[in-house]
């Protein structure tokens, strides 16, 4: 099958290479060993169980090794799931590399770069300026390398960058509604606040959490480094505190990890923001791969709701 793990239909059957990006290893109730894999390809993931796996099955079927399979799509809990039927590992021979098994970011890196710029230069608070400058100058590699998330939004190459200048397009439409709101605090808490996650994820390809990530978080994390970088540019003031507050409670909630609720106007539009983001790019991205007239699978970070795709057309 030609079309990727992204465009499959349950019932398709598939072959062809494959990126696993998480390998789990799991025993039945009778003993037997088993792997859970998370299969994937530039077009997106599926899960796969490999059962009676022997010792060199688990050697050879780890994270970040490229394979070539057949199987077959089936559901499993409302879920599509790989049945495998034949895997072994690629070889050099083969001539498949792993970056094209990667999502990457629908813009450019360079174009996500320009707009990320153009939003800076917006900017009229010279103390926020400068911070900012300051971030983009340490990360600029990894920022436009990065996925936002492990799993769930933006989970690909770019995906970082690119959750940022969304929601930089979503704070200049929102400011021309409701000038009020501080554009330059707006713009600043938007492009700092995930920037931990450059320290909280392990990279690209099989992405997991860091040991620092694990115990501390981005958010923690983060609003420490605003700290450090304030007092290396001999910046005081209140802009420094806002910042770090804007940070800390762009979760919106304890539960959802952030130690203090949004107490500034544009902490809440910040948290707002962040969360309109990443659920439309889940949406977004589980729609097109559903035909009109269906459901998409159970989305975990939506509540397990699946969505309807409606039958007609808006472009009308």
């Amino acid at each position: 099958m030609s079309k990727g793990i992204g465009k499959h239909q349950i019932g398709d059957s598939f072959e062809g290479f494959v990126l696993i990006k998480e390998a789990n290893r799991g025993v039945t109730s009778t003993g037997k060993p088993f792997l859970t894999l998370i299969l994937r390809d530039a077009t997106g993931e599926i899960e796969a169980k490999l059962w009676d796996v022997t010792k060199e099955d688990e050697e050879a079927f780890i994270a970040e090794q490229i394979i070539r399979m057949t199987g077959e799509i089936n559901q499993f809990r409302g879920k599509a799931q790989m049945k495998i039927t034949s895997i072994r590992p690629s070889q050099p021979t083969d001539g498949v590399h792993v970056s094209e098994f990667i999502e990457k970011a629908p813009i450019e890196r360079e174009v996500l770069m320009e707009k990320l710029t153009e939003a800076i230069f917006e900017m009229k608070n010279a103390t926020l300026q400068r911070i900012v400058r300051a971030f983009i100058k340490k990360y600029q590699e990894a920022l436009l390398t990065y996925p936002a998330a492990s799993k769930n939004h933006h989970e690909y190459v770019s995906g970082l960058a690119h959750h940022i200048v969304s929601m930089l397009a979503l704070a200049r439409e929102l400011h021309i509604l409701y000038p009020q709101v501080n554009k330059d605090l707006l713009y600043a808490g938007i492009i700092l606040h995930d920037l931990g996650k450059l320290k909280e994820l392990s990279g690209v390809v099989s992405t997991s959490y860091t040991m620092e990530g694990k115990l501390l978080g981005h958010i923690p994390m983060m609003v420490e480094e605003i700290g450090q970088m304030a007092k290396e540019l001999s910046i005081e003031g209140e802009e420094v505190l806002i910042l770090q507050h804007m940070v800390l409670s762009h979760h919106g909630k304890a539960e959802w990890g952030s130690p203090t609720p949004p107490l500034v106007r544009e902490a809440e539009l910040l948290h707002l923001i962040d969360l309109i983001d990443a659920k439309m790019n889940m949406l977004n991205r589980a729609l097109e791969n559903t035909n009109p007239g269906e459901f998409t699978q159970r989305l975990f970070a939506m509540d397990n709701r699946a969505f309807y795709k409606p039958t007609f057309d808006d472009d009308l």
